[in-house]
């Protein structure tokens, strides 16, 4: 009978300890891709680089959808860079 106690205070210590590692890698990984994420965009941009990176998703868009044509695209582009 006290085998049988100390083999379930055993698994469920196992549960416990492959509960928190899973956990903690979770929460590692979201906190790693939260921070890959700012690196690529970063908080201390200003309103007006969002407003760049708009305004060049509208000129790709408008290119991609033959509107415009390339050296208008690429003029635009450096227009849009300065």
């Amino acid at each position: 009978m006290t085998y049988m106690v100390a083999t379930l205070v055993i698994l469920v210590m196992v549960a416990l300890g492959v509960f928190f590692v899973v956990t903690v890698a979770s929460v590692a990984g979201a906190a790693l891709d939260g921070h890959t994420r700012a690196d690529r965009r970063s908080p201390s941009a200003s309103p007006g680089s969002q407003a760049v990176d708009a305004a060049e998703e509208e000129l790709r868009l408008r290119y991609a959808r033959g509107e415009i044509d390339r050296e208008e695209f690429l003029q635009r582009k450096i227009d849009l860079e300065r």
